[in-house]
């Protein structure tokens, strides 16, 4: 319950941002950006349960963080994608910690010809990376979120992507390897309708369901592709996955206790040409 005051005086606005005492679970935990957020969450003390497939190695970095911040976390190996895999999640996070309050969907699939040109895309794949990106956000919203509704509070996080809000600039690409599949963009894009839905739709249950939405997350890409990418973004500059993680601590915190529905977008200006 928030205090009812019009006295800024009254309140202690650091406190807001602390997540003692919150249990957090991260799936794609140990991503490039799902690393980022865990140790934020760390940093502010909340309890986090890092999930991603079992050759991540989710267990081992889970004990390295909880010897590192005095605080209890958990690893989990899983299959997003699998409804008992994320039943299972649920069940052994509360017999753990007793309490879910806050999920962030940091999962994503890259399969092996994820980059191939859309005229010869195969099912297999594109199965693949919506499976993992929309199918696996819906189950952990459905399975995880249900709980969070049943107990009256929560905070979800979803990650779409630049290209749920604009189309790819192909240009980007020229003179790389890599691109930006349909597959990707459809999932992504599915992520962002189904985060709106249920921000409305479980708002008087007191669970909040925003997104970030992260752009050009550097991670060694080729030389050529970060000068294309300098071109076309108004910092002029590639993002760092720890740019990012300010985000998702405001989200998960009551100092967003008043934001749902939102899409906080770290993108370096790059969707406001």
């Amino acid at each position: 319950m928030q205090k009812r005051t019009t006295n800024p005086e009254e309140i202690n606005f650091k406190d807001k941002f602390d997540l003692k005492g919150k249990v957090i679970i991260i799936t794609g935990g140990m991503g490039l950006i799902g690393r980022a957020f865990s140790e934020a969450c760390a940093q502010y003390c909340a309890n986090v349960v890092i999930a991603d497939i079992e050759s991540a190695g989710a267990e081992d970095h889970a004990r390295k963080l909880s010897e590192r911040s005095g605080n209890e976390m958990m690893g989990f190996s899983f299959n997003v994608g699998k409804r008992d895999d994320v039943q299972n999640l649920k069940e052994k996070v509360l017999e753990k910690f007793g309490k879910i309050d806050g999920l962030v969907n940091c999962h994503q699939n890259k399969t092996a010809k994820f980059f191939a040109k859309f005229e010869e895309y195969v099912d297999e794949d594109w199965d693949a990376v919506v499976e993992t990106n929309l199918k696996g956000t819906y189950l952990t919203c459905q399975i995880i979120g249900s709980y969070m509704a049943e107990n009256g509070s929560g905070s979800i996080v979803n990650m779409p992507s630049t290209y749920s809000v604009v189309a790819p600039n192909q240009n980007l690409y020229k003179g790389t390897s890599i691109g930006c599949p349909a597959a990707y963009s459809a999932s992504k894009g599915g992520v962002m309708a189904l985060s709106q839905y249920l921000s409305t739709y479980w708002a008087e249950k007191g669970v909040r369901v925003n997104q970030i939405t992260p752009h050009g997350v550097w991670n060694n890409h080729e030389d050529q592709f970060e000068k294309n990418f300098a071109n076309f973004s108004p910092l002029q500059r590639m993002s760092y996955n720890h740019e990012v993680a300010g985000a998702v601590i405001f989200l998960l915190s009551d100092a967003s206790s008043y934001v749902t529905g939102d899409n906080i977008r770290v993108d370096g200006g790059w969707t406001a040409w």
